[in-house]
């Protein structure tokens, strides 16, 4: 079962069709005047207009790229470009797709100024936040419609109204929206992507409206209104073209049921899997995208035995083939950044697939954490299940799910006695940089519901745990996430309520996790220091201290 069309839909039968007819059709260059010419300009021409129609645009704003992540730095840097006079100031979400992000990185090392808006627990921004950002300098601010990791749907509306209040244009990143909802209204620019939806890769859209001031950041090219250079992909254009509008027209039927099958694995994976947490908003969501944090659970793992499984679903776990930093997606809504699954469903997804993954999911988790040896509590609903100890993809690897023979990685009680330093005289640690949302550098902080950080530094002044009474330690340098998480679950019960215990690492997702932990365990994080404070030669120590 494919479920994760919030990476790529598969090619919709429409789009192979028209590709299939604009292949015969469409192959000459529609800058041309002879016949083939002019009549491969009328196909691009009448795909524009369908494009525009569905985005709510005119057909003279819409101009086609070679993706949805060209389109997002075309229309970014053109639109900064474009309103230098003004300044250099550009606001966006920390939850935006990497494409702002690196775009953003490449603006500020050229000498411009970037403000970073916060989310919430759910993924969501606060519009007044966002807009108490804007200043008389801000050139430009980015929004994305619905988030690509969680499916919260952004207040785009309302933040849309302070920009314009403002004079500052504002660019959507509709990628995971357009042609399943209404195209939010209030754009200055907004882009897309034709294989979300069921269209060709290879063709991104760009709009910017009429009035407002872009300059291309490429050399002039006559084409496609001069905003993106090179010779325009007819057929696939045409093809991207159909598929929209037929999608469009499905979501009318289809968005309902898909709700209806999102919202069964919303209320059931927590029913079925123990220490399972639902992220994103519960109501102001996309129709198909669900993502769930299990603890104590490697993400490439879980999905490699879905994969074996016959279900093909994505994660945003840190641990990933192509990147060891952790989702800042899931950082800025201070998450759990491990064990994650994001499932996305197609149009026509089966009430009889969803009930399936429900089944082979709860063996699948147990399979993958037998191996570690927690006492977990029976999820509620329940039925009984054995652990599966075998067929767990990835254990080879003693960094990822295995422990060491004794099941401690080296964890160590310190008190009278012992090796480990004590640390007499309190914590004492050097503050993280604050206020910047984010997961780009390791200085920027994941915020919750109520704007506090994900990881709090422990300073003077602050309540600190003393560690002369006897701290236990947990040794986890040099063993990655979730592994530092799985030693600190079973070390807590050695710790009196009241107590503390300091988790020692060197992996940044552990300043993630570790917070995320005592919020679904209902311990409370007490902070960060130098894990030299705890006899570590480098990394730092989290603090936990024992509620229940």
């Amino acid at each position: 079962m494919y479920f994760d069309v919030a990476s790529t839909a598969p090619l919709h039968p429409v789009a192979r069709q028209a590709l299939t007819a604009a292949l015969d059709e469409g192959w000459a260059d529609p800058a041309r005047l002879y016949r083939s010419g002019r009549q491969a300009r009328m196909l691009l021409d009448a795909a524009r207009e369908t494009v525009a129609a569905v985005l709510g645009a005119r057909a003279d704003e819409i101009s086609f790229t070679a993706s949805g992540t060209q389109a997002v730095q075309l229309g970014l840097l053109g639109a900064l470009a474009g309103n230098r006079r003004r300044g250099a100031h550009l606001v966006h979400s920390a939850v935006e797709h990497s494409s702002v992000l690196h775009a953003a990185e490449r603006h500020e090392a050229g000498g411009g100024e970037v403000s970073v808006a916060p989310v919430d627990r759910a993924g969501r921004v606060d519009p007044a936040a966002f807009g108490a950002l804007l200043r008389t300098d801000t050139a430009l601010a980015a929004l994305q419609s619905a988030n690509h990791e969680v499916g919260t749907v952004q207040p785009v509306g309302e933040v849309a109204a302070l920009c314009a209040g403002a004079g500052v244009p504002l660019l959507v990143d509709a990628a995971q929206s357009a042609g399943r909802v209404d195209v939010p209204t209030g754009w200055s620019l907004l882009t897309a992507s034709a294989h979300k939806w069921g269209g060709p890769p290879g063709v991104g859209v760009l709009a910017v409206r009429k009035g407002v001031r872009y300059a291309s950041p490429l050399p002039a090219d006559e084409r496609e209104g001069g905003r993106v250079p090179g010779y325009v992909n007819v057929p696939a254009i045409v093809a991207a073209a159909a598929s929209l509008r037929a999608v469009r027209a499905e979501a009318e039927r289809e968005n309902a049921r898909l709700h209806a099958l999102v919202e069964r694995i919303r209320g059931r994976v927590p029913q079925l899997v123990p220490e399972v947490e639902v992220v994103g908003d519960p109501v102001r969501r996309l129709p198909h995208i669900v993502t769930f944090s299990c603890l104590y659970v490697d993400g490439e793992v879980l999905l490699t035995e879905l994969d074996r499984a016959g279900f093909a679903v994505s994660s945003g776990s840190s641990c990933t083939s192509s990147t060891l930093t952790p989702s800042h997606v899931l950082a800025a809504m201070g998450v759990l950044t491990e064990g994650n699954v994001r499932v996305s469903l197609p149009y026509g997804t089966a009430e009889a697939d969803v009930e399936r993954f429900l089944a082979v999911l709860p063996d699948l988790v147990a399979g993958v954490r037998a191996p570690l040896g927690l006492d977990l509590p029976a999820p509620v609903g329940a039925a009984e299940t054995t652990p599966r100890a075998e067929g767990r993809a990835g254990a080879e690897s003693d960094e990822r799910q295995a422990t060491d023979a004794g099941g401690s990685a080296r964890a160590k009680s310190v008190g009278a006695g012992s090796e480990r330093p004590e640390a007499s005289g309190g914590v004492t640690a050097t503050p993280r940089a604050e206020g910047r949302a984010g997961a780009e550098s390791d200085e920027r902080q994941a915020t919750d519901a109520g704007g506090s950080a994900g990881a709090k530094s422990v300073g003077a002044g602050s309540e600190r745990p003393e560690a002369s009474g006897g701290v236990t330690v947990v040794d986890a340098l040099g063993k990655r996430c979730p592994l530092p998480v799985i030693e600190l679950a079973k070390r807590i019960g050695e710790v009196p309520v009241g107590g503390t215990i300091a988790v020692l690492s060197d992996d940044e997702a552990a300043r993630l996790d570790v917070p995320a932990w005592c919020g679904m365990r209902g311990q409370e994080y007490a902070g960060e220091a130098p894990a030299a404070d705890y006899g570590g030669d480098r990394g730092s120590a989290y603090l936990v201290l024992r509620r229940s």
